[in-house]
């Protein structure tokens, strides 16, 4: 196959130089030397005094805490590398071994990175094979996209390679899910935008970790690029999907907007509404007949106006560290009733844009770009996963699985105090007593800031009554409000609960799962329920971190194999066999018995009633990766008859 990075995209006549140059001299030393060692072949770029240290902080390390005048060389000779390439010269390096990736980016993030991880780098820097341009389906087969968020748009994608005619349906009138729902003050996302992009689809972002309106416009526009819009239907409300067992489809039941009930049909089905569809809602008595304002943060009123008014925001997890710093200065006084406890890790690129000539370096540069992202892919992923097992032998399990996690401990710790300095009176109500990442990592928003303001109280106890416009705390504590945020989240356990989904023999899927406990093989795929695949399902979601959207495109890259393999098969179905999905759930709950999220005492959004995790996945990520590149046929049943074995 062609080199992804032999493109350039701007030829050198039209180059902008002392913009390039100005990328180059505000470029991350550690991806620079990346760049430089492909594009020269010269070892010493790996090497000291060129190969980075590692960072004492949570950065992301420009300066490879190099001196300033290696440093100078460095940048020197990439600007020179760089210009020689533009002219035409190539790559000295074009394609470095899936091991060498990794023995690379071991350098660049100054520590190991397993070998094995070299595989999922090398997807990622699209040094994977090339789909055949025969790899398509063409026996007439028909789908249907139930959301149009993140995942309905992979799927969209996915079935326009495969050549699969779709039809998606969506409940509101665009398409974008979350981001279209959310639309709360400092709404943004926790992931770095480089990790936060559709593979097919680079993105150019105006900041390290953007907010709202431009995520959303990326998703719009990359809706539009591949033309999904053609097949989408919006304002259109899925009832029912029942299998017929007659015609071997998918019978949809929708409402359309004009409140008509119809019926389409297709071969294969899709659901995409994701875990973060349904708001929860506390049940708090009193909280409907609230003398004033309540809005939950994924139902924000388009004309909400909380200037000047007496503010409670109720809930201090990711979204209320997100919209309590961003009113803070427009309310007349604000009270925050935070029952739990959260970790909060610093957030150095918190609203920083990218600088302009770091953004045409990653437009003039694709290779600049990759490197780039491997290494946030690392920081933000993988990089702590192997730090989330229990130890039996850890002599402080209250407060730590491990020594590594009780280090992470006191590095957290030391920030929280180190914010709340001047109001230690604080800092017995926000310090935590379990483990880090126990329940999901936040980063800090200005929310150690904010609760120090004249005007902010914080309330360590949960809103136990509401009586008019007087909130009444778990201990007795009243405030007056004007406005009740609502911070308190989705029914992540609640999956696929928007709809009904009846597959074989009448069997209903929210019977199938109980109350709480949906389970999925590789989180797509359930036995008695077939030509179905479920995205962003049962412990997809990344708890230790990273993008959803590489899950989403890695469920629908199998999924996609699975419509390919039934199609190579003649089959009219497909599905897993129920061995292959009991034992794929043992070992998630073996696997996740064994890591932090399962520390006795702790609560998180992560596990159902039972304590069992269901939202997140155990697996490092090139793992997951793995599991999805290709079915093994001897896992699944054609047309209800045994796999060949061929």
């Amino acid at each position: 196959m062609t080199n992804p990075f032999e493109n350039r995209p701007i030829p050198a006549a039209d180059v902008d130089q002392d913009l390039l140059e100005d990328g180059i001299a505000k470029a991350n030393i550690p991806a620079l030397l990346m760049v430089l060692y492909q594009m020269t072949g010269e070892e010493r770029w790996l090497e000291k005094p060129y190969a980075p240290d590692r960072s004492p902080g949570l950065d992301d390390n420009d300066s490879g805490q190099l001196p300033e005048a290696v440093q100078h060389e460095i940048r020197e000779a990439a600007c020179e590398a760089i210009t020689d390439w533009l002219q035409g010269a190539s790559l000295a390096i074009p394609r470095p071994s899936n091991a060498r990736l990794a023995e690379m980016l071991t350098v660049a993030m100054t520590e190991p990175v397993p070998e094995e991880y070299g595989d999922i780098i090398a997807s990622g820097m699209d040094y994977g094979a090339e789909m055949p341009a025969d790899d398509a389906v063409s026996d007439g087969k028909t789908a249907i996209v139930i959301g149009g968020g993140v995942s309905g748009i992979c799927a969209g994608i996915e079935l326009g390679k495969l050549g699969v005619p779709y039809t998606l349906f969506e409940k509101n009138e665009d398409f974008g899910g979350t981001w279209f729902e959310n639309k709360y003050p400092g709404c943004g996302v926790d992931t770095p935008a480089l990790t936060y992009t559709f593979s097919c689809r680079p993105n150019d972002w105006s900041m390290y970790f953007p907010l709202r309106d431009e995520i959303e416009a990326y998703l719009l526009d990359t809706a539009k690029h591949f033309e999904l819009y053609e097949n989408a239907r919006f304002n259109t409300h899925v009832e029912e999907a029942r299998w017929n067992d007659a015609t071997g489809k998918w019978d949809v039941t929708i409402t359309t907007p004009e409140g008509e009930r119809e019926t389409h049909s297709a071969d294969y089905l899709f659901s995409a509404v994701g875990l973060l569809n349904i708001p929860k809602y506390p049940t708090i008595p009193g909280l409907e007949d609230f003398a004033g304002d309540v809005y939950h943060t994924s139902r924000w009123p388009d004309d909400a106006d909380v200037t000047g008014k007496r503010v409670a925001v109720i809930g201090n997890g990711a979204s209320g560290m997100q919209v309590a710093p961003a009113i803070a200065d427009e309310v007349d006084s604000m009270t925050i009733f935070a029952r739990s406890k959260q970790w909060a890790a610093p957030f150095p690129q918190f609203r920083k844009t990218i600088p302009g000539g770091v953004r045409y370096l990653m437009q003039v540069v694709p290779l600049y770009r990759a490197w780039s992202e491997q290494r946030l892919s690392w920081t933000f992923n993988d990089r702590v996963h192997g730090t989330l097992f229990r130890d039996p032998e850890w002599e402080h399990p209250d407060r730590a699985v491990n020594e590594i996690n009780d280090g992470h401990r006191r590095a957290f710790t030391r920030y929280v105090k180190e914010e709340l300095d001047d109001r230690p009176d604080l800092i017995e109500h926000v310090l935590p007593d379990y483990p880090p990442f126990a329940k999901r990592m936040l980063l800090d928003n200005g929310w150690y800031r904010t609760i120090k303001k004249d005007n902010v109280t914080l309330i360590p106890e949960h809103l136990a009554r509401v009586d008019g416009n007087t909130l009444h705390s778990s201990t007795g504590e009243t405030v007056e409000a004007d406005v009740i945020i609502l911070a308190t989240g989705f029914q992540t356990t609640n999956v696929l609960g928007s709809y009904d989904i009846i597959g074989r023999d009448g069997a209903v899927l929210r019977e199938k799962w109980g109350k709480d406990d949906a389970a999925a093989y590789l989180g797509t795929l359930v036995p008695g329920f077939p030509n179905f695949f479920i995205l962003l399902g049962p412990n997809v979601g990344s708890g230790h971190g990273g993008s959803m959207i590489r899950n989403i495109e890695n469920q629908m890259h199998f999924a996609g194999e699975v419509v390919l393999s039934a199609s190579e098969h003649g089959a009219q179905t497909v599905e897993v066999r129920d061995n292959v999905y009991e034992d794929y759930l043992r070992r998630i709950d073996e696997a996740h018995d064994k890591l932090v999220w399962t520390h006795p005492g702790t609560e998180n959004w992560y596990r159902n009633s039972k304590g069992r995790v269901i939202a997140i996945t155990p697996w490092r990520n090139d793992a997951f990766w793995r599991m999805t590149r290709k079915p093994d046929e001897n896992d699944l049943t054609y047309d209800g008859a045994e796999a060949s074995a061929g």
